[in-house]
């Protein structure tokens, strides 16, 4: 095969090294490929919702979407992130063989406070808190997220005596300290220390080439082990560990679901001969099931979720569903809409340059009057979302910038004449007019919409506030205080928050979708 095959990897020092071994086997075969890393969910540029292609995990979606919009031609995971089910359109390619399934407690000085009552240890997995309540109910558990290095960073910088890792993840990046042991007793999250490489159903030829990297042992226990989470309707973050191995042509099996807490937990063990092992991830997630497992797993998604964040827009159900499992959100439209009456004569083929800054903006428009009969010369616009909706609704657009004062520095430079028509709302806050006639350029401002705050008073248990326009931090503004993080859209919104909010964060791109994945990262 000619082809370059585009490799799809999350940018981050153990998903590059997960990559780069997967470039090095295709080498060896003789094939060439390249390394794509895939920063943020991009213009989500599909044909159907998200939902409906069952697009869920949090460490997987970005890869997804890129391989679903053809960016990329295979993507590399690490198998414990990846839903039990897959997209649409997408299918497991290779499973490689699998590397040090145990857990690995990093600790300070001694490992004399595993004897003791008191001890703090960290750890962002439910599973990994549950089992060591449980083998220590008296030691106190912290939160700890981000990747290896930020964890190896934190546990160095707070009193903690110890926090817990993959150890596939620690060695296969270098990173393992000498203060470590593994964690025999602590049954591994299913298909952990495993690579997966995903591919499109469709991509004959690559899947062809990717089976040529498929370790069936591995294959075999990993699918067991996914089986058994999904049986028992556990997703990646549910206390469920699972680990099946293969000796002397035997299937061995060990399951367990446990409470939050650890004070409950269910076992199973089994072996089948190899070959004979079809069923029996189903037979041990029901025998969990039976002994009491189906009402630990009701009580687990009956607990009430902390409510981390909270979105100044009202969210779709669609985008609810792209949140973590571990994140609670509720939404309010903290910015009230109004459509203005707009005098015919502006907006007939006389006025040649428009700019349009929102999807608000066109709605007022083809209120006013019937989309075929807006014949404006040059439309100007900011986002993508904005300019896709103009040129569904209006006609095509000539040129837009990502904020407003990009659009004013580019029309400083390329406009066409010395006259431009501003479609924008009673509370305008950007800048783009004050440039452009700072530059000799005259403005004529049109009120298309009147914006009116809708402020709320949000709970102090909220960490979080996301923020879609200026105006939104504005209305949170009179009824809150700047204590949370806030969650930008864009630079202009950012610029906003950043007049009073200590700990600002900006999405890659300007869509609510990648919002919501900022949310997600910050809480992994």
């Amino acid at each position: 095969m000619s082809k370059i095959i585009k490799i799809g990897t999350r940018d981050s020092e153990l998903a590059l090294w997960q990559a780069n071994a997967v470039q090095q086997m295709l080498e060896k075969l003789g094939h060439k490929s390249e390394l794509v890393p895939v920063k943020s969910t991009g213009d989500l540029v599909l044909n159907k919702p998200l939902y409906e292609l069952g697009i869920t995990g949090i460490f997987t979606r970005t890869l997804d979407i890129a391989m679903l919009n053809n960016d990329i031609d295979i993507a590399v995971h690490s198998l414990k992130d990846v839903p039990t089910l897959l997209p649409k359109g997408i299918v497991q390619a290779a499973v490689l063989k699998r590397g040090n399934i145990r857990d690995t407690l990093v600790f300070k000085n001694n490992e004399e406070f595993l004897s003791q009552r008191d001890a703090v240890i960290a750890t962002g997995s439910l599973r990994r808190r549950a089992q060591w309540l449980n083998r220590f109910p008296t030691h106190t558990l912290v939160d700890l997220r981000g990747n290896v290095n930020t964890r190896l960073q934190k546990l160095e910088d707070n009193d903690w005596n110890g926090a817990i890792f993959a150890a596939a993840g620690l060695g296969r990046i270098g990173l393992r300290p000498q203060n470590a042991i593994n964690l025999e007793w602590m049954i591994p999250a299913p298909a952990q220390g495993a690579v997966m490489i995903t591919a499109l159903e469709e991509d004959n030829d690559i899947r062809t080439i990717c089976s040529e990297l498929n370790h069936e042992e591995t294959e075999i226990c990993t699918s067991i082990e996914r089986q058994f989470l999904n049986r028992l309707e556990g997703g990646c973050s549910a206390p469920i560990g699972a680990i099946a191995y293969i000796k002397d042509e035997q299937v061995l099996f060990h399951g367990i679901l446990l409470s939050k807490d650890g004070t409950k937990k269910i076992e199973v063990k089994r072996v089948e001969k190899l070959g004979e092992h079809q069923d029996m991830a189903t037979f041990c997630a029901d025998y969990v099931i039976e002994r009491g497992g189906k009402r630990l797993m009701d009580d687990l998604k009956a607990v009430d979720k902390k409510v981390n964040v909270y979105s100044t827009k009202t969210l779709t159900e669609a985008q609810q569903n792209l949140f973590h499992n571990d994140i609670k959100v509720n939404s309010s439209d903290f910015i009230q809409i109004n459509t203005n009456r707009i005098k015919p004569f502006l907006l007939k083929s006389e006025v040649k340059n428009v700019i349009i800054t929102s999807k608000n903006a066109v709605e007022a428009l083809i209120t006013n009057i019937p989309a075929e009969e807006l014949q404006f010369k040059n439309i100007y616009c900011v986002g993508r979302r904005t300019k896709r909706m103009v040129e569904q609704k209006i006609g095509k657009v000539t040129h837009s910038e990502k904020n407003a004062k990009k659009l004013a520095e580019y029309l400083v430079e390329y406009i066409e004449g010395t006259e431009v028509t501003y479609f924008c709302s009673d509370l305008r806050l950007d800048d783009l007019p004050n440039i452009l006639s700072e530059n000799n350029i005259t403005v004529n401002e049109v009120e298309a919409y009147s914006t009116k705050f809708a402020s709320e008073k949000i709970d102090d248990n909220v960490e979080g506030i996301m923020f879609y326009s200026p105006s939104t931090v504005k209305s949170y503004l009179l009824e809150n205080q700047a204590d949370k993080i806030a969650f930008c859209i864009g630079e202009s919104t950012a610029a906003e928050a950043k007049k009073r909010f200590k700990d600002v964060r900006v999405a890659k791109v300007p869509t609510v979708e990648s919002v919501i994945e900022l949310v997600n990262l910050n809480y992994v």
